[in-house]
């Protein structure tokens, strides 16, 4: 673990480095320049009242007639939702599932108990949200191991280029289950909001060897060159580790709706801009930074996205469309995303945290020790070790894994 005095003395050494490669100024003016159609652009289609993020059917990718325009919209917005992964009446089934899960296990009393010990969010104004540290119920598991799901994930990884000079980059057609949380978040609540953030690496975007080769066209300066659709070094980058920051390399994250939500449910905002990184990257070298700051990056936090530094960006903040249960949303590992502070709506607003992170061997390392927690009922290792499911009744268990279950825990 590095101390703080290496994590600063780094910080300084990269933006010196970085900094001498190019003319910092006139890229980020050309960077902001790009932010600021893009957002113009998003609230173009606001004003028109139509859906900004992309929608597709999960019919759609079993009969293979996505469009090329569809395509095209997707990889621009960096995000989707689609529709009916689920039957409406499954995942109605499986949210009335897991509360019963976490009532008759007495999750709450036994959660006092351990308050505190998740301190990732703690960085970001709202606090923590209304999400819940149970990973191995008998719903999330069935979602996870099923066929749609699977199919799904192989359409998101389709869109990434893993082509490499050593091969490709990871396996697109399979992928290892990441055993995240729960939201279970009530009517009324006005204080678990998330502010806007970037998951999978903070101030190692800059310093990270991987991370640098994965952003190398914008710390050249060459802004068109760059593609975030390109896998090619990020299975290798290192994160600062620290409960919730994920180990795994996911090609999108995502959840699946257990109850209808939507913009005033206190659910997911995203900037649905994928080329927004050259702005953020580019933004920390700029003169009125000091030289030990990358706008506020902290390791082993969210990524903040700030109306100190990014304003132009956050402009281009905006929530998702009204979903169903059985839906599921995705977005790419570089969007910023938010959770409203306010839940104005009547009903719950319930998801499962899914993500697609395909078979590659950063992946395969992660897996083979969550496995060893899921046999034993425990957190996965990337979580907060509250290990409230040890002695849970109901709990998934390994003899409920099917064959494509074991693959993707890697038995």
């Amino acid at each position: 673990m590095q101390s703080q005095e290496q994590i600063t003395k780094s910080i300084i050494v990269s933006k010196e480095l970085l900094r001498n490669h190019f003319d910092v100024t006139k890229a980020f003016e050309k960077a902001k320049s790009n932010i600021n159609k893009e957002v113009d652009n998003i609230l173009e289609i606001q004003n028109k009242e139509l859906p900004v993020i992309p929608e597709i059917h999960y019919r759609s990718i079993l009969n293979g007639d996505i469009s090329e325009d569809e395509i095209i919209n997707l990889k621009r917005r960096g995000a989707v939702i689609i529709r009916n992964v689920f039957d409406r009446n499954q995942a109605n089934e499986w949210n009335d599932e897991i509360g019963e899960y976490i009532a008759s296990n007495d999750y709450f009393t036994k959660s006092l108990a351990r308050e505190g010990m998740d301190k990732y969010f703690s960085q970001l104004k709202s606090g923590a949200p209304q999400i819940f540290g149970i990973y191995w119920s008998r719903p999330q598991m069935l979602a996870r191991q099923s066929e749609s799901m699977a199919n799904t994930k192989k359409f998101l990884n389709s869109l990434w280029d893993i082509s490499s000079s050593n091969g490709n980059v990871f396996n697109p057609n399979k992928d290892f289950m990441y055993a995240d949380r729960i939201r279970r978040r009530e009517p009324g609540d006005e204080t678990l909001g998330l502010s806007p953030h970037i998951d999978g690496g903070s101030f190692e975007r800059w310093t990270d060897t991987a991370f640098q080769k994965v952003y190398q066209s914008v710390f050249n300066g060459n802004l068109d060159s760059y593609d975030p659709w390109k896998a090619e070094y990020r299975t290798e980058t290192k994160e600062f580790k620290s409960p919730a920051v994920c180990s795994m390399f996911r090609t999108f994250q995502g959840w699946t709706a257990l109850t209808a939500q939507g913009p005033s449910d206190g659910t997911l905002s995203l900037i649905p801009i994928a080329n927004s990184m050259g702005y953020l990257l580019l933004r920390a070298l700029q003169d009125d930074i000091a030289p030990d700051n990358l706008c506020d990056a902290t390791p082993g936090r969210p990524l903040l996205i700030s109306k100190s530094y990014h304003k132009d960006l956050l402009e281009g903040l905006v929530s998702i469309q009204d979903v169903n249960p059985g839906d599921t949303v995705w977005w790419h590992p570089d969007l910023t995303h938010s959770v409203a502070d306010k839940h104005t709506g009547k009903d719950y607003s319930n998801v499962m945290f899914i993500g697609s992170s395909p078979q590659c061997q950063k992946n395969l390392d992660y897996a083979k020790r969550q496995t060893e927690n899921f046999l034993l009922g425990k957190s996965p290792p990337d979580f907060a070790a509250e290990d409230y499911e040890v002695d849970f009744e109901g709990r998934f268990s390994s003899d409920q894994l099917t064959s494509l279950g074991r693959n993707q825990m890697a038995l």
